[in-house]
């Protein structure tokens, strides 16, 4: 069976699949930055805007724009409230559209793997940032079993289907991110672990959030409608359940970050 393409068309599913998982990493992932107030950023593969706005609301920058190849997920972004500060705009990670030294501070919040050029994507950061500015990212580690749906993703291997998978997942793994940030000549790298959990009311909403968006909804919608019906069965005795039939699952992230060199 031909790979399914992962495409994020729906600003609103997204935000319902995976929208609270990014804040959960992202948050974490802001503390360990602890950036300055003030400073001007570009976060890029910026997709409905959640990372962009925490980053606003904890951070309150002097500029903040957002850049992302789907026009569907940037009107979804124009729209929060904390957000409207920012400028959003269509465009290539590999090919940003700003002038060399323009911010102070350039992240990808769980994007990498998706440029099909990482080294470019990053390179494309590291010009755009003045130096001595910051250049960060973090992404599930979808190699090493990460993604937090990995529990649905695990059932569909099991039934002799692959799943989806982004053109650039092996640059999720730590030692790839490092690597990464030394061949753009990146100073003062630092790489971290995150592991975030995320509970919901129940199996249905579990299976209703985790399906609706990206590679689960391009995965399942290829599936055979019996063998569909296996997976969500395996995957729901599989899931722990607390005394309240509430589900808990954990995803974990790895995240790195240097300083652009002083020229």
């Amino acid at each position: 069976m031909a790979q399914p393409e992962i495409r994020f068309e729906d600003g609103a599913a997204y935000e319902a699949g995976m929208g609270r998982w990014s804040l959960l990493a992202g948050n974490v992932f802001l503390d360990w930055l602890a950036p300055p107030t003030g400073l001007r950023w570009i976060d890029v593969g910026c997709g409905s805007g959640a990372f962009t706005e925490l980053l606003a609301e904890r951070f309150a920058p002097s500029e903040m724009h957002g850049v992302d190849s789907s026009g569907a997920q940037l009107a979804f972004a124009r729209q929060r409230p904390t957000a409207r500060g920012a400028t959003f705009r269509e465009g290539d990670a590999m090919a940003l559209p700003f002038a060399d030294d323009r911010f102070d501070a350039a992240v990808m919040a769980l994007v990498i793997f998706f440029v099909p050029d990482p080294d470019k994507g990053v390179a494309e950061m590291v010009r755009v940032v003045t130096p001595g500015g910051l250049v960060a990212a973090y992404a599930w580690d979808i190699a090493g079993g990460g993604f937090p749906f990995e529990p649905i993703r695990d059932e569909v291997r099991a039934m002799g289907f692959q799943p989806p998978a982004p053109p650039s997942a092996p640059v999720s793994r730590m030692d790839a991110l490092r690597d990464a940030w030394q061949r753009a000549g990146l100073e003062a790298i630092e790489t971290r672990e995150i592991t975030v959990q995320r509970t919901y009311s129940g199996f249905d909403e579990f299976w209703t959030k985790s399906t609706a968006t990206g590679g689960s909804r391009a995965m399942i919608s290829v599936l055979p409608p019996d063998v569909l019906e296996q997976v969500k069965q395996r995957v729901q005795a599989k899931l722990p359940v607390d005394a309240q039939g509430r589900i808990t699952t954990s995803a974990r992230a790895n995240a790195v970050k240097g300083r652009v060199p002083e020229r």
